[in-house]
């Protein structure tokens, strides 16, 4: 999945008949699109997390790898009994609001419902079936604090989870520079790779 363009991403998520946000008389209003690896590797950040926005006519974006699916542990280990939490491949508007990750530091947090899938049979393959949505905090945060993690494990249990601290940091300031401008809302598409031609 490299060499991703904003042209790539726009063309999918307008294909879609998603929202991808061009007005540029503002600053940072921002487009949150994960694309999950269209070839499933469990355990591994191998998903591409990307952020572009348009400022008087010019676009800007960054990529960082992510996870968009539950490490090995929550999937052998459940926090749900109807199974492990994988984020269904669709735009949640308004879903994440700047806030706290269990407390502890600042993350993307949800705040209105999302849909994911429940797999159950902990064979550590991703299923996507069982549909189920609300709101069981799948929040956008970090794995290690201090180093740029190799596997995901217990990083994330159905969360969107960035694997370099360092490039977490860059998220999280440029979301803080869109919520003074669009307020503390933030829209985020998850699409797959074989969505981009």
């Amino acid at each position: 999945m490299n060499n991703i363009t904003i042209s790539d991403i726009a063309k999918a998520l307008n294909k879609k008949g998603y929202a991808f946000f061009e007005n540029d008389k503002k600053p940072f209003n921002i487009n949150i699109v994960g694309i999950r690896n269209p070839e499933p590797k469990p355990n591994v950040f191998n998903d591409l997390l990307t952020v572009s926005w348009k400022y008087q006519g010019r676009w800007s974006m960054i990529q960082m790898n992510f996870t968009s699916d539950p490490g090995n542990h929550w999937m052998e280990h459940p926090m749900n009994r109807k199974g492990a939490a994988i984020v269904k491949e669709g735009q949640y508007r308004g879903v994440w609001s700047m806030g706290m990750h269990r407390g502890q530091y600042k993350a993307l947090v949800q705040r209105k419902d999302i849909t994911v899938h429940r797999d159950n049979n902990k064979d550590l393959k991703h299923d996507f079936v069982n549909e189920e949505s609300g709101i069981f905090g799948i929040n956008c945060h970090r794995a290690s604090a201090k180093r740029k993690s190799v596997e995901v494990n217990k990083w994330s249990a159905g969360c969107q989870v960035v694997q370099d601290p360092h490039e977490f940091d860059v998220l999280m300031r440029i979301c803080e520079e869109s919520a003074e401008v669009f307020g503390n809302s933030f829209t985020y598409t998850l699409i797959n790779g074989n969505d981009i031609v």
